[in-house]
């Protein structure tokens, strides 16, 4: 198993471990608060509460590391997908070209044997005549030979010439006879001969017609052997193109589910923390809304006791940045998380900041931490106390550096860090900014002023 396998599955183990741990600890914070309380108690139980937000927000920090490896394997996973759609219609081009090669070479490969069963039909054909001219030469061979023995045997008295014909004749009517004989004899000698002749020829040009379809039928039979090694070759290519397909389509899928199971347990890691710190948040604004009462309650005993209570005229902090006016680059509000695709609160504002600018401190408070947090980098926690009536802390993220400790008191305006891109996504320095109103984030543009 590689290493950062190991690493993965040793997160998500320790993660599962930690959430466990949260919702104890969240079920014993509950009980513990469903009794009365006075005002100690509520404090103490707003640190114990407050304390288990830290917790909760550590696992939600390991979540984030999590997710950011999640993340680069989800992108990752998510490019081999893209890789392998991209190959689809490659690959499917390729098994139509090898299906196209395939159904020519079976065309052509039908054509030939076409062609040859045809040529062999003629081969035949020429065969029979060649054979049939032939029998018939014979026979007329046979007529010449037999005339030539009776012309032989008959000497003197087959003699059919025109002058035997008239020395032979012993009147006028056996000379009519006797030359209409020998006409007859000669023109039929004739006939034998042309007849003869015309076997001959015909014989001559079976046998050349014969030559040229045998030569044909050897040029079809080779051509139809080389067809049958391209066919072959088309279908083996076809075959192996239809594989590759079928191969990257099963990535496909597999990549697929691949994908959408990590993003199933992320999302259900993620709304089992969610859960837990909504319930947390719900506690912290009962402890809090209890001490306001509790505030409101000695506010009206000091009003009547003739002191003065507080009051902050226009916007509760002053300009964080360095910059005059203050320049927002990215508003508070919902946004969609591309990997899990689920709605997240962006829970404060970017405000433009250069790297190691300074930043100040909005309000007078005391610094409740100033430590790193996965996902929002270097952050500086300051604890402003009770403002007409509300509990009201602010935060400082993704400093480059820190400028102050926990439990220091900080005025308006003091330096509490540099500005920085630590934590997060963040591609150039700037400042985020959060307000918490009884321990709960609100837009912080209305308390700037802007």
């Amino acid at each position: 198993m590689n290493p950062q396998t190991t690493l993965r599955r040793r997160r998500s183990r320790d993660l599962h471990r930690g959430l466990a741990a949260v919702l104890s600890a969240l079920l014993l914070a509950l009980v513990a608060t469903a009794s009365p309380a006075g005002a100690d108690d509520l404090s103490n139980k707003r640190k114990q509460t407050q304390a288990q937000i830290q917790a909760n927000q550590a696992q939600q920090d390991a979540l984030q590391a999590s997710l950011e490896d999640l993340s680069a394997n989800l992108a990752q996973v998510a490019s081999d997908l893209q890789n392998v759609q991209a190959q689809l219609p490659g690959a499917q081009q390729k098994l139509d070209q090898a299906n196209a090669t395939l159904q020519a070479a079976q065309r052509e490969a039908q054509r030939i044997a076409d062609e040859l069963a045809d040529a062999k039909s003629q081969e035949s054909a020429i065969t029979d005549a060649v054979a049939k001219d032939q029998a018939q030469a014979a026979q007329v061979r046979a007529a010449i030979g037999q005339m030539a023995r009776q012309a032989y045997q008959g000497g003197a008295a087959a003699d059919t010439s025109g002058l035997s014909v008239v020395l032979s004749a012993s009147d006028a009517q056996d000379f009519v006879a006797r030359f209409a004989l020998a006409s007859t004899a000669q023109r039929t000698q004739e006939q034998v001969l042309g007849q003869m002749q015309q076997l001959e020829a015909q014989d001559r040009n079976s046998q050349a017609r014969l030559t040229a379809v045998r030569q044909r039928i050897d040029e079809l039979k080779k051509a139809a052997d080389q067809q049958v090694v391209v066919a072959d070759q088309a279908s083996k290519d076809a075959a192996a193109a239809k594989a590759q397909l079928d191969q990257l389509l099963a990535e496909q899928t597999q990549k697929q589910a691949a994908l959408q199971g990590q993003i199933a347990q992320a999302q259900a890691d993620q709304a089992a923390l969610d859960a837990a710190r909504t319930q947390l948040d719900q506690q912290l604004a009962q402890i809090v809304a209890e001490q306001a009462a509790q505030a409101a309650a000695a506010a009206r005993a000091a009003a009547a006791s003739g002191r003065p209570a507080q009051a902050a005229p226009g916007a509760w902090f002053v300009n964080p940045t360095a910059h005059d006016p203050i320049y927002v680059t990215s508003e508070y509000g919902m946004r969609l998380q591309p990997i899990l695709h689920i709605w997240r609160l962006h829970a404060g504002i970017d405000l433009m900041d250069h790297c190691n600018e300074p930043v100040y401190a909005g309000r007078d408070g005391t610094v409740q931490w100033a430590m790193y947090r996965s996902g929002l980098g270097n952050q500086v926690m300051v604890d402003h106390g009770w403002v007409n009536g509300a509990s009201l802390m602010s935060s400082y993220d993704h400093l480059n550096s820190f400028a102050v400790s926990a439990g220091q008191h900080v005025s308006a305006g003091q330096v509490v860090g540099y500005a920085g891109m630590t934590g997060g996504v963040s591609t150039a320095c700037h400042l985020h900014f959060e307000v918490y109103i009884n321990g709960g984030t609100v837009n912080p543009r209305p308390y700037l002023g802007i």
